[in-house]
Parts: C-alpha cells; sequence; structure tokens
C-alpha cells in the first residue's frame, strides 16, 4: 500500500501517523489545521515527528488505506475532507469508538471499502500537540468474519507489521467490535463522571458500576445475535490492570480539555438500541444524564 491518508491527529491519529509516516502517510487537514501542525510541531513522547500534509483541494492519487481516527462530533467534516481522496479501490479503516462510524463512513463511501477496526489497551494522552503514553495499544482489525484472510486484510497487516504496530485479526470481528463498544460505555462514561484515572478501576465498588453498565449493553447485544457474555465484562478489567494508573480515558480526556464529549455513540447509542428492542438500561439512562451535564457546563 503507497498512499496511506490518515484523518484525525488526536492521541491516537498522531501515535500510528509517526508509526507509518516513514511509509508515505499524509495527514488530511483543512489549510488552517495543516498550517497550525506545521507552525506549532507534533510531538511523540517528546520526540519531534515530521508529517506530511495534505489538504482537500490538492491534487493527490487516490488513497489505498484511509486511516479515520477523528472525534464523532467532527465525522461528517472529515467526510467531505477525504471524500477527494476515495477511489474505487480505497480501504477504509475507522479507529473511532463506538459502532456507528463504519455505517456513516459506508454510507459515504460505500460499506464495500469498510474493514471493522478498533484500539485496544492504548493510554496515550494528548495536551496540545504533545501526545504522551506508555502503551501504543493493538489494532484489532478484520473483516466482519476472518476464517480466511482476504487479500485486502493481508495488505494492511504487513503494512502495520512494518510500522511496528501491534495489530491482531479476530475470526468474528462483529463480536470483538461489540466488546470495545461495552468496554468504553462501562469505562469511559463512569471515568468522566467521577473524574477518575484507569488506576480507580482497582476498586470493587467501581467495578460492580462498570458490570451493570455492560450489562445492559450485554443484554442489547444478545438479542442482536452478538454473543456476549458476563466472562467478556470481566475481561475488562486485566486490561485495565496493565495501563499506566495515571492515564486516563479519551471521554475524561475531553471533559478535563472543555471538549464535547463522544457520548452520542456510546452511552446515548445504548439508550436510542434499548428502546427499540424493549431492554431496560437504568444504569446508562443515569450516566448519559450526568456526562450530559458536564456538555452542557461547555
Amino acid at each position: 500500500m503507497r498512499n496511506i491518508y490518515l484523518c484525525g491527529l488526536g492521541a491516537l491519529g498522531t501515535i500510528y501517523a509517526k508509526a507509518l509516516a516513514p511509509f508515505g502517510l499524509r495527514v488530511v487537514a483543512d489549510a488552517a489545521r495543516a498550517a497550525r501542525y506545521r507552525a506549532e510541531g507534533v510531538r511523540v513522547n517528546g520526540e519531534e515527528v515530521a508529517l506530511s500534509y495534505l489538504t482537500p483541494g490538492e491534487n493527490a492519487p487516490p488513497a489505498d488505506l484511509v486511516i479515520v481516527a477523528v472525534k464523532w462530533q467532527n465525522l461528517p467534516e472529515a467526510i467531505e475532507s477525504l471524500r477527494p481522496f476515495v477511489g474505487p479501490e480505497t480501504v477504509i479503516l475507522s479507529l473511532m469508538n463506538g459502532i456507528e462510524s463504519e455505517i456513516v463512513l459506508g454510507r459515504a463511501f460505500g460499506m464495500e471499502k469498510l474493514l471493522y477496526a478498533f484500539v485496544v489497551e492504548v493510554d496515550a494522552v494528548r495536551q496540545g500537540q504533545e501526545v504522551r503514553y506508555s502503551k501504543a495499544g493493538t489494532i484489532v482489525f478484520g473483516e466482519a468474519r476472518n476464517e480466511t484472510i482476504s487479500p485486502r486484510v493481508a495488505a494492511v497487516k504487513e503494512l502495520f507489521t512494518k510500522g511496528g504496530i501491534a495489530c491482531r485479526v479476530p475470526q468474528d470481528m462483529l463480536r470483538e467490535l461489540w466488546w470495545k463498544f461495552m468496554l468504553n460505555v462501562g469505562v469511559n462514561q463512569l471515568s468522566a463522571v467521577l473524574r477518575m484515572s484507569y488506576g480507580a478501576f482497582a476498586g470493587e465498588t467501581l467495578r460492580g458500576l462498570v458490570r451493570e453498565a455492560c450489562g445492559e449493553v450485554v443484554s442489547i447485544a444478545q438479542a442482536k445475535g452478538i454473543g456476549l457474555t458476563g466472562a467478556d465484562v470481566e475481561a475488562i478489567f486485566p486490561i485495565l490492570a496493565r495501563l499506566a494508573p495515571e492515564q486516563k480515558t479519551s471521554m475524561l480526556q475531553d471533559v478535563e480539555a472543555g471538549r464535547q464529549t463522544e457520548n452520542g455513540m456510546l452511552g446515548e447509542s445504548v439508550l436510542a438500541m434499548g428502546q427499540e428492542l424493549g431492554i431496560p438500561t437504568p444504569v446508562n439512562e443515569m450516566l448519559v444524564r450526568l456526562v450530559k451535564v458536564l456538555d452542557e457546563k461547555l
């Protein structure tokens, strides 16, 4: 893959932009953002990262791979920025939280272009143009099912391996995607409302709240034919324990930075699906209301 375009220089986007810059990655950004990045620089763990930028008005070949790493509320703008660079053979990979970004991108560009993806075990924090992390995480990605590896999945995996990016291709990608969605619903909302870093999730009371919030996602997933169980909820806690205890979820980082949260694609999505399926979601209803209080303060 030669033409690699990335949209979104948040914590995740910056980490993977650095890894793939030697292989020709270009960051898609509007002229004002690109100028700011060039003027202020981009740093990862104190190291300046040299990146190439591409604005929507420039001529460039269609992308072989597009990586989308923007916030939920910025996805419509990102789609329009990327539109000139998406061709018939472009593969699109979203690293965004939730289970809806692939659907939105599929409506814009065609579901046949999408691979499913998420990142797990990353503890990156962004402050200004500086990103710091102790764990860069693993990209879990693939077709909806991967009993055999498709050529495009193999090509993306080869690229990630060259860039030193840890990655994994599971057999049942949709189940894995729902598992990460469940983790984000249970952990991100609570971390934002309680202003708690990862270390706080060692406490049994907080873990009990995570179990309750995630349990509602399990019920919805099972109603949709996704085989999540209580054991999948328990699998969250060893992962949190391996992250730097002082580091914070992306939602808590948004709250502390005075940015709108992404809860529309997390807790609010749970409420909508619960209402549609007739499944009660009282814990997430309360969490959504509390997060809205934080958003309304901005």
